[in-house]
C-alpha cells in the first residue's frame, strides 16, 4: 500500500489514493498505521476514492478508528494531493471533493512553481439547530448556554460545519487546560455523538487565537472545521467581524463567513511531507 504523509498546519494525515473503496478492516488499519510509535503517525487516515456527486471523494477515519463526517485540513490535503499528483488537468484551478458530512465542496487551488501552494474551501452552510448539531437540547441555536463537567461550569456555543463542535470561550486558550477539559467535554451526555471541544480567545474583532481537542483524535495542532466554527460562533456572539484570522497551534487559517450564501470559506496552506510503502502482512504490534 503506498501512501503520502502530509499536514494542514501541523493536522497530519497518511493519504490513500488509487482505490475504489475503504478497506474492510479499515478502522484497525487506521488504529495501527496512525500510532505514532508503533506506526507511521498521523491524526487521521484519508482515502481520495471515485465520487457520483463531484470530481473526487474524500472519507477520513480518525486515529481511534473512527469515521469523521468532514475535516477542513484534510480536504485541503486531499486537494493538493489531487492536483500535485496529476489527477486533474494542470490548468485546473477549482475541483469538487465530496465528504459525508457536506456533499460536494467546492475547492479553489492557488498553484505556486506547477504546486497547489494554499487552498480555498467552501465549508457549506454552518448548523445551528440543537439537535441537527446533534445536541441533545432542542432550540434553534444554543448560543453562550451553560454546560458543566466535574462541577466547572462553562458557556459553550453549538455549530455543525458537517461535524459537531462546542465552542468554549477562555481568558488565554494558548495556555488553557486543554487534556483536562477536552476529554470531559467530548463525551458529555448532551452530545450524543461526542463533540469536537473549541477553546478560543477573541483577541480582536479580526483575529481568534484556538485550540482543539477533537473527538476521536484527541488535541491536534489545527481543526479547519473549528476554525470555521470558532469564527461561526464568535459572530453570533457578537465576538468578531464576519471574517477573521483563527490562529492555531500550527499556524493561522483565514476565515470567511459569507453574507450572501451563507457559506462559510477556509482559506490556508497544505503540505506533503513523505511518500512511503506499507507491505503487505506487515503487522503494527504494540
Amino acid at each position: 500500500m503506498n501512501f503520502t504523509k502530509m499536514h494542514g498546519l501541523g493536522n497530519d494525515f497518511i493519504v490513500i489514493a488509487g482505490t475504489n473503496r475503504l478497506p474492510e478492516d479499515v478502522s484497525s488499519l487506521a488504529v495501527k498505521l496512525c500510532s505514532r510509535h508503533f506506526g507511521i503517525g498521523a491524526d487521521g487516515l484519508v482515502y481520495i476514492l471515485p465520487s457520483d456527486k463531484a470530481d473526487f471523494q474524500m472519507r477520513i477515519i480518525n486515529s481511534d478508528g473512527s469515521e469523521a463526517e468532514q475535516c477542513g485540513n484534510a480536504i485541503r490535503c486531499a486537494a493538493k494531493y489531487i492536483y500535485d499528483h496529476g489527477m486533474v488537468n494542470p490548468r485546473t484551478t477549482e475541483i469538487a471533493i465530496e465528504t459525508i458530512g457536506a456533499g460536494a465542496q467546492r475547492v479553489q487551488l492557488n498553484v505556486k512553481n506547477g504546486k497547489a501552494d494554499t487552498v480555498r474551501v467552501d465549508m457549506g452552510e454552518p448548523i445551528l439547530q440543537g439537535e441537527r448539531i446533534p445536541t441533545a437540547i432542542a432550540l434553534d441555536r444554543i448560543v453562550n448556554h451553560p454546560i458543566s463537567a466535574d462541577g466547572q461550569e462553562f458557556r459553550f456555543t453549538a455549530v455543525s460545519m458537517g461535524n459537531p463542535h462546542c465552542v468554549i470561550y477562555v481568558e488565554d486558550a494558548k495556555s488553557f487546560d486543554l487534556h483536562t477539559w477536552g476529554p470531559k467535554l467530548e463525551v458529555h451526555p448532551l452530545f450524543p455523538n461526542k463533540i469536537n471541544v473549541e477553546f478560543a480567545t477573541v483577541q480582536s474583532r479580526g483575529r481568534i487565537d484556538m485550540r482543539v481537542w477533537e473527538r476521536g483524535a484527541g488535541p491536534t495542532l489545527a481543526c479547519g472545521t473549528g476554525a470555521c466554527a470558532t469564527l461561526v460562533a464568535s459572530v453570533l456572539n457578537g465576538l468578531t467581524d464576519r471574517s477573521a484570522v483563527v490562529s492555531l497551534q500550527g499556524g493561522d487559517l483565514f476565515i470567511e463567513w459569507n453574507e450572501t450564501d451563507n457559506h462559510v470559506y477556509m482559506t490556508g496552506p497544505a503540505r506533503e511531507v513523505f511518500h512511503g510503502c506499507v507491505k503487505e502482512g506487515l503487522t503494527f504490534e504494540a
